[in-house]
């Protein structure tokens, strides 16, 4: 499952979308927050037509929406909202995984384990934003390797409303060794052919990155933070 090479206006509208996201994560940017294309265009230096594809990216993740007459507004993300995300994208995954466990053929186990053995010299290395990158490789691979297509889209569906808060999680290096740990659950599931297993290990797996995401949620709201005027 390899995605075409991002254009440069592309790339410009994800790094605009991914720094409006972890302010809204962070509280920086308070739920109820008009984002105005003109301000946001002014503060990163660009024509619109970027920062108008980046508040899509944002609102196609669910941190914020259109309401008529104001425009593109920040969600509220509550810890039931967080909860709600990983338990869907939980379920989604676990069938993916059983279904790969039984259908992936030697050479998309291969893939597997050579993405896993990569990512944990990364873990090692404390190499954040290469595992971050090769975390949502693994996960398609298993997308894939479900063998239904539909499968495989739902979850790449909620894999990209996660994305901001699973780029979130994983800047911490104790949630990537964690996170590594759980790989090798998973992998050795797949593996082995055993498909409940597999479903087991995928389901905590998420709901292990759903208490670690809730409980820095939880952490960055009890800090003081600056107030932004930027946003809007």
């Amino acid at each position: 499952m390899s995605a075409a090479p991002s254009s440069p206006k592309q790339v410009l509208s994800q790094s605009i979308a991914t720094d409006l996201e972890a302010e809204i994560l962070l509280g920086q940017i308070a739920s109820g927050t008009r984002l105005d294309e003109a301000a946001l265009a002014r503060r990163f230096g660009v024509s619109r037509t970027p920062v108008r594809e980046a508040l899509q990216i944002v609102v196609a993740r669910s941190l914020a929406v259109r309401q008529p007459y104001k425009g593109v507004v920040v969600s509220e993300i509550s810890p039931e909202r967080i909860d709600q995300l990983f338990e869907a994208m939980g379920e989604i995954e676990a069938l993916c995984g059983r279904f790969a466990a039984q259908r992936m053929t030697m050479e998309e186990r291969a893939a597997l384990l050579r993405e896993h053995e990569a990512m944990a010299r990364m873990a090692r290395s404390g190499d954040t934003a290469g595992y971050e990158e090769a975390n949502t490789r693994f996960h398609q691979l298993i997308y894939a390797g479900s063998h239904n297509e539909d499968f495989a889209e739902m979850a790449e569906t909620m894999r990209m409303k996660l994305a901001p808060f699973r780029r979130s999680q994983l800047a911490d290096a104790a949630r990537i060794a964690r996170s590594n740990t759980e790989h090798d659950q998973i992998v050795e599931a797949i593996v082995e052919r055993d498909g409940p297993a597999a479903e087991r290990a995928l389901r905590r797996h998420l709901l292990s990155a759903a208490q670690a995401m809730l409980d820095k949620w939880a952490a960055s709201r009890a800090a003081p933070i600056p107030a932004r005027s930027k946003a809007s």
